[in-house]
């Protein structure tokens, strides 16, 4: 069966104990938050783990349906990891893909809704104390063909031609194979994103292929197919053909959907605002987005 996941770190859990040829995996702690890098330099590898080449890093934290106790540490966490995939200089759009009208697809657009948009201001607060610094930021959502009838991609192929950004951070609902992993993990890769991959509705591709900037692609899990978890809970191989072939077109969510999504939105959303202005703080990063 072709399990189906957008976690580079479940990729690696499936091809084995030994590595395929051209990609690397290593673990780390800090702040409490389990890291895992891992790196497809190679062709070989990519088509390996069915994953484009570059640099995949998976957060696991405290589970995103209650408040958390660390969410600084995460937030700095994170947001160091995000700050060195991103160019050092110059405009930033974020993207926050997905619909806002169904919850487990709604990462993005709430996400986005949470996003320092300085762009507009910042060379009027050049003079204020404490926000000479704020790099310039952009931030929209631009919904799903359903809803505009015009392609995500087209859309965003279109703001940066005008406002032409050296780097995207586009947000997104991701697919995972464990439902242990659901509301608990963010993956961040430098290697573009597929709208609509986490419900099943891949649309055209954002990468640096086809924007030519770096795109960062920020993601949490919300939802596993059904076919993948009939596969795990009977028996693998044996289980009937017919369920999971139906299966492939129910996807699975947690009953908490609604709390996971706005707790992740927060996380997202923070470390985000931080990596874009390490200048500020927290609390006045939160102050700005009220």
């Amino acid at each position: 069966m072709n399990i189906r996941t957008d976690l580079a770190i479940e990729s690696i859990e499936m091809a084995g104990e030994i590595l395929p040829p051209g990609v690397t995996s290593h673990n780390d702690n800090k702040e409490g938050v389990e890291i895992n890098t891992v790196v497809i330099d190679n062709a070989k590898g990519a088509e390996a783990l069915g994953k484009p080449e570059g640099n995949y890093l998976t957060f696991t934290v405290e589970p995103l349906r209650n408040v958390h106790d660390n969410f600084e540490g995460e937030v700095s966490v994170i947001s160091e990891k995000l700050s060195a995939l991103l160019p050092e200089n110059g405009l930033v759009l974020v993207i926050g893909l997905g619909n806002s009208d169904i919850t487990p697809d709604a990462l993005g657009p709430f996400s986005a809704r949470k996003i320092l948009a300085t762009r507009h201001i910042a060379e009027h607060l050049q003079g204020l104390e404490g926000l000479s610094e704020l790099r310039h930021v952009a931030a929209i959502s631009p919904g799903v063909l359903g809803q505009t009838g015009i392609e995500t991609a087209e859309i965003i192929h279109s703001v940066v031609d005008k406002i032409t950004p050296t780097a995207v951070i586009a947000i997104d609902a991701l697919a995972s194979k464990n439902i242990d992993r659901l509301g608990c993990t963010i993956q961040i890769s430098d290697t573009g994103i597929s709208p609509g991959g986490g419900v099943q509705n891949k649309r055209k591709a954002l990468n640096k292929d086809t924007l030519g900037i770096p795109v960062i692609a920020v993601g949490v899990p919300t939802v596993v197919d059904m076919s993948t978890i009939a596969y795990d809970m009977f028996g693998g191989d044996d289980v009937n053909p017919e369920i999971l072939e139906k299966g492939k077109n129910f996807m699975v969510t947690p009953r908490e959907i609604d709390t996971i999504t706005e707790q992740a939105a927060n996380l997202v959303s923070a470390s985000i605002n931080q990596a874009l202005q390490p200048s500020l703080t927290m609390e006045e990063i939160a102050g700005l987005t009220a």
